[in-house]
């Protein structure tokens, strides 16, 4: 399976911060923000990996992370994405790089205490489909949120205002190769963006979508509160641990 962090985007929400960087090389706690989607790929056995970023700052990953090395890779690949076409639009560019594979997508300002690798593992058991990570969370209302029907998903609504579980959906997707065929037939949302929750969705329509729950704390470091979360729960507990 190979690896997709997708690292674009203006960081709009991080401003003033992000007039002069991009998002994902600000600081959690002692790493850059991009070392832990990384180590998250690294530490579930995947070492094939592809940043996608954009913007002026994007050269900027390349002085950074050069080859890999630093996390025992033997090279990164890397893609620009021009424009703000959202989640959907960033990883249609993984296309020729997945040469037909099985992919791991996290976006990059995920960060993560525990290992993913028994669900990349369940993945790569499944003959087809997609698979979707879910935690638990005080405030649904701000992410994608499963419908369930018994233990089966039937619908992700994205930031619901009556969320009808209290699951949200991480930024952490793994899809087979007809992920890039969906998205090539999908149509910008109301934000003008292709959506990742359409893709989901899609799956869920096939009946070939399957989920697991992630143990250890999750956030996403995209406003100055969760960037500042995202620091203290780092330095308190670690992240991306091996079991």
């Amino acid at each position: 399976m190979k690896g997709v962090i997708l690292a674009g985007g203006l960081g709009t929400r991080l401003f003033p911060l992000t007039r002069v960087t991009n998002k994902h090389l600000l600081p959690i706690y002692n790493k850059p923000m991009i070392f832990y989607p990384i180590q998250a790929l690294v530490n579930a056995g995947i070492q094939d990996i592809l940043i996608v970023t954009g913007g002026a700052s994007a050269g900027d990953f390349l002085k950074l992370l050069r080859n890999g090395t630093d996390f025992g890779l033997k090279r990164l690949n890397y893609a620009y994405q021009e424009g703000e076409g959202g989640i959907a639009d960033a990883l249609a560019l993984a296309g020729h790089f997945a040469e037909g594979e099985k992919i791991c997508v996290i976006l990059g300002d995920n960060i993560i205490e525990k290992n993913i690798a028994v669900h990349v593992a369940e993945f790569e058991k499944q003959k087809e489909g997609a698979r979707i990570l879910l935690k638990k969370v005080p405030d649904p209302q701000r992410f994608g949120v499963p419908v369930f029907n018994g233990n089966k998903i039937v619908k992700i609504e994205e930031k619901p205002k009556d969320p009808k579980s209290d699951f949200a959906v991480i930024g952490i997707y793994m899809y087979d190769s007809k992920v890039f065929d969906i998205i090539s037939g999908l149509s910008p949302s109301d934000r003008g963006e292709l959506e990742i929750t359409d893709v989901n969705n899609k799956y869920i329509e096939w009946g070939n979508l399957s989920w697991g729950e992630i143990t250890g704390w999750w956030t996403d470091a995209g406003t100055f509160d969760s960037l500042l979360s995202a620091g203290s729960l780092v330095a308190k507990t670690g992240a991306n641990m091996t079991d």
